[in-house]
């Protein structure tokens, strides 16, 4: 099966320059916050100029765009290694196992997700940014359990876009716990890999070698020994 990584609108900085920018710039975000931080106050983070400065990132918004890109990046190393393992759902198991563990003891990032988010309230055009990571993110998910499962990666994304927005959901909501108490409880951080792998588990069970279905909600049950349907009776 030849998957591709889902095509992302966000441009990765390229520009050794644009890189030490941004990294800047998660300080700065992180310290005032999207909307104290002036294009001034960021210009100076970054010993430029503000009339220097615009020549990189015009606004605000140019800068989330530039951050969620380099993001993007990482979660394409991510999705390669995921893919090109021999077991995938293994693999991605094991990925979003060590994304939660490491947001439960501190993760770098939080701090400016959790603004980027709060500012995707106030803002649409960075909610807009938001909701393409998150329906990228999701889309990278339901192609890794196509591969792993042998199905379709267009019926594996019918079929698991709910799953695979909770996985998202799940995962961004207990980095954002961090940020909120400075800390997970350990207990929390637990709780949520068991959800994670139930739903992974979920998913495994609905694709079963021929002669098998899965129920919602019920065990696998071999076709030859089901229940017979009222129709089936009748006829």
């Amino acid at each position: 099966m030849n998957l591709t990584a889902p095509s992302s609108a966000f441009a990765t900085p390229q520009r050794q320059r644009e890189r030490d920018i941004l990294a800047s710039v998660r300080g700065i975000f992180a310290e005032k916050g999207f909307d104290g931080a002036s294009m001034q106050d960021i210009a100076r983070a970054t010993g430029m100029s503000a009339g220097n400065f615009y020549r990189y990132f015009p606004s605000k918004a140019a800068l989330i765009e530039a951050l969620i890109a380099a993001h993007m990046s990482e979660v394409d190393a991510q999705f390669a290694v995921v893919v090109a393992a021999p077991q995938p759902m293994v693999a991605l198991r094991a990925a979003l196992r060590a994304r939660i563990a490491s947001e439960g003891l501190a993760c770098d990032d939080a701090p400016i997700w959790a603004e980027i988010n709060a500012a995707a309230l106030r803002k649409p055009e960075i909610a807009a940014l938001v909701d393409r990571v998150e329906h990228d993110v999701a889309r990278y998910l339901t192609q890794a359990m196509a591969l792993s499962l042998g199905i379709d990666p267009d019926k594996s994304a019918a079929q698991f876009e709910a799953q695979a927005r909770l996985l998202v959901l799940l995962v961004k909501g207990h980095a954002m716990q961090q940020r909120t108490h400075g800390s997970v409880m350990p207990s929390l951080t637990a709780l949520v890999q068991r959800m994670v792998d139930g739903i992974l588990d979920e998913i495994e069970a609905t694709v079963l070698p021929h002669g098998h279905t899965s129920g919602a909600g019920g065990p696998a049950v071999p076709t030859s020994d089901r229940p017979l349907e009222k129709t089936e009776v009748q006829a």
